[in-house]
């Protein structure tokens, strides 16, 4: 049997669950749908939310849930396998039940790729970080070295070495000859030295990350290393849905106004499901921009309908 919402929101991070909120607070049967996988899961806290720095990811997601549920918020603890679009959403999830929604809020996130290098997935979110937003003044002034994904790596680089003046930028797989004279006039500017050759490991003593093993053998004495993971879009529901995408440096995106409603009507997109770079704050207020523009298009697609004498949509 069919269950009938006026929203479901597929994704129970930051995004999700802010705009689940803003729903049930506005009197709109909402249900979340969440598969238990945040992007943000391997960081032992969370960095730059005003009133919540310093707090475990597990620990936010779970005071959301909690608030949530005291405005009547269903949360289900599953995966959408399939979604169309008729004159409502259908939303199938795996443990088969089967859903209607007059509107849909998309916080799929992404999945972070890292650089295949012994020692990097293992010790990510701890020793091994890519936002000095995020973690740099918890590692500030420690030794740094930043991995090359790619000749625009140097500009992690250089935004690192506001965190630490001693910083090394090791090439890995990336040519010195490609990076520019004045990526090279910058880097010698913040005081950042570039080591050329390919990383082969990370040492660790005591759980702890204590240098950057070379090819060559050669060991560099570092405590904390950055890199940029290649993001991967969860953009599959979307996609079935016919949302168009742009591409950008991190992977395709959803085209969305200034609330997040798509280029398919009823559908919305909020968090890292729209970009590489929200944070959780953004991603916050993205799930709370989205919520509110589908309260206002409820409510006037219902007046509308009233008028007509018709059934809303």
């Amino acid at each position: 049997m069919t269950e009938e919402y006026a929203v479901v929101v597929i994704g129970g991070g930051a995004a999700g669950l802010s705009a689940a909120l803003v729903l049930g607070r506005a009197r709109h049967r909402t249900l979340v749908v969440d598969a238990g996988e945040p992007r943000n899961a391997p960081a032992a806290h969370m960095q730059g939310y005003l009133s919540r720095d310093g707090m475990p990811p597990a620990e936010f997601l779970a005071v959301g849930r909690e608030e949530i549920a005291r405005y009547d918020v269903e949360l289900a603890r599953d995966r959408v396998v399939e979604v169309e679009k008729g004159d409502h959403f259908t939303v199938v999830l795996a443990g088969g039940r089967a859903l209607r929604a007059r509107r849909l809020v998309v916080a799929t996130g992404l999945k972070d790729d890292l650089p295949a290098v012994p020692g990097v997935t293992e010790r990510f979110g701890r020793d091994v970080l890519h936002c000095p937003f995020c973690h740099g003044w918890e590692v500030r002034d420690q030794p740094f070295g930043v991995l090359a994904a790619s000749p625009a790596s140097v500009h992690q680089a250089l935004m690192v070495s506001q965190w630490s003046k001693d910083v090394r930028f090791f090439l890995h797989t990336v040519a010195e000859q490609e990076l520019s004279d004045e990526d090279l006039r910058r880097l010698a500017a913040a005081g950042v030295d570039v080591v050329p050759g390919e990383v082969a490991e990370l040492v660790t003593e005591d759980d702890r990350l204590t240098g950057i093993r070379l090819a060559d053998g050669t060991t560099h004495a570092r405590s904390v290393l950055f890199t940029a993971p290649r993001a991967v879009p969860q953009t599959g529901l979307l996609e079935r849905l016919g949302a168009e995408l742009h591409d950008t440096p991190f992977g395709a995106y959803p085209v969305v106004d200034a609330t997040g409603l798509t280029t398919v009507p009823g559908v919305w997109a909020a968090g890292n499901a729209v970009g590489f770079a929200e944070q959780v704050v953004h991603a916050a207020s993205g799930g709370y921009r989205a919520a509110s523009a589908i309260v206002g298009d409820l409510l006037m697609t219902d007046l509308d309908a009233a008028v007509r004498g018709q059934n809303p949509a």
